[in-house]
């Protein structure tokens, strides 16, 4: 058993997300979205780095050398998988562990809307999975792979950096590809897949320009593709996306998106005021006829009226989410109000109103 197993099983025991490591530093748990520290000495950059390096493979440690930053995944058989990432910083070395955990949970378990079945069993097109960093994207994700293996009889190739949920196959066939050990990049996968014949493709993470007209190629040729990304909400999803290409390329990439794109869920991660843990809101777009139209005609401000208007779609805004988890008192009115889009709206359930309310 490796020296830092115990801080995992620990991790595990107090229901933590994440641990970080830190020369100069106590180890610290972030539960529930604080960070709580752990009642241990603080860590030498010598003791942290053999700690470190005893479970990272003799290749990765190497590139960390050589790059001071690194990406892997970590398992402990029946306990969970670690996403692992190793940095160098000014005291010395450090690292954060996110478990992902071995179970994975369904639609059902998550609470999630009947549309991201729907969204699941899509036959083609593009659905993007965004929010900020830590609210809970790669778990949604997995929640729609599981619909998917378990409901449909298709291939499904999934491409991250590193491999998070291990998916065994079901009624589906799923080939998990870790960047960096089975391909040299997201979108040296991507090309491959098209030659794979998958039906499915997860792309872990859109990050570049190639990577993301990769997955609009697939998905404009008859695939199903998965993505995720980082932006606050559905309609800045569908901005990014274009203002990753050039300007000469974007009133044709609004044409291809607006053929290809068929739904967007942004997601935020709040704090349980009812009992330990967090629960997610989920802003949801649907891509139909006339937010095709916006998106082709470069009308995306008016996307957030087709949200308010396109609840038979099974549409819902991010505001909306956020106030049926406060009128069933699981999240606090100041967290609400604080993530909330438009705020007014929120202001009536705040003790002390702030400044520009008053």
């Amino acid at each position: 058993m490796a020296k830092i197993d115990a801080f995992f099983k620990l991790m595990n025991e107090q229901g933590a997300s994440d641990l970080h490591l830190t020369t100069g530093s106590q180890p610290i748990l972030r539960i529930n979205g604080d960070m709580e520290r752990v009642k241990y000495k603080t860590l030498t950059n010598d003791e942290l780095k053999a700690m470190l390096y005893e479970i990272a493979p003799e290749d990765k440690v190497k590139v960390f050398e050589e790059t001071g930053d690194l990406d892997f995944a970590y398992e402990i058989p029946n306990l969970a998988r670690y996403r692992a990432n190793f940095f160098q910083q000014k005291w010395g070395i450090g690292a954060v562990f996110r478990e992902i955990p071995s179970k994975i949970l369904t639609a059902d378990d998550l609470g999630l809307p009947p549309v991201v079945k729907k969204l699941a069993m899509l036959r083609k097109g593009l659905v993007l999975v965004t929010g900020p960093t830590g609210s809970g994207k790669s778990t949604t994700l997995a929640a729609m792979m599981d619909y998917a293996n378990k409901n449909r009889k298709e291939h499904i190739i999934t491409v991250e950096d590193p491999i998070e949920f291990v998916h065994k196959s079901q009624q589906c066939l799923i080939n998990h590809r870790e960047v960096g050990i089975h391909t040299r990049s997201f979108s040296a996968a991507l090309r491959g897949a098209l030659r794979e014949d998958p039906d499915i493709i997860l792309v872990g993470e859109m990050r570049d320009l190639e990577t993301i007209a990769l997955a609009l190629e697939a998905a404009s040729t008859g695939h199903l593709v998965f993505g995720t990304l980082h932006t606050q909400s559905a309609p800045k999803t569908v901005d990014r996306v274009i203002d990753v290409f050039p300007s000469n390329q974007q009133s044709q990439i609004r044409v291809t998106l607006s053929e290809s794109l068929k739904g967007v869920v942004a997601q935020n991660l709040f704090k349980r005021v009812d009992k330990k843990g967090r629960c997610a809101a989920l802003e949801i777009l649907v891509v139909t006829a006339a937010t095709a139209n916006l998106i082709r005609e470069s009308k995306t401000f008016q996307l957030p009226s087709v949200i308010q208007t396109g609840k038979k779609f099974g549409m819902q805004s991010l505001d909306d989410a956020i106030l049926e988890l406060l009128k069933k008192k699981w999240i606090s009115p100041e967290e609400a109000y604080d993530k909330a889009i438009e705020k007014g709206r929120f202001v009536q359930f705040l003790k002390e109103p702030p400044d520009e309310f008053s």
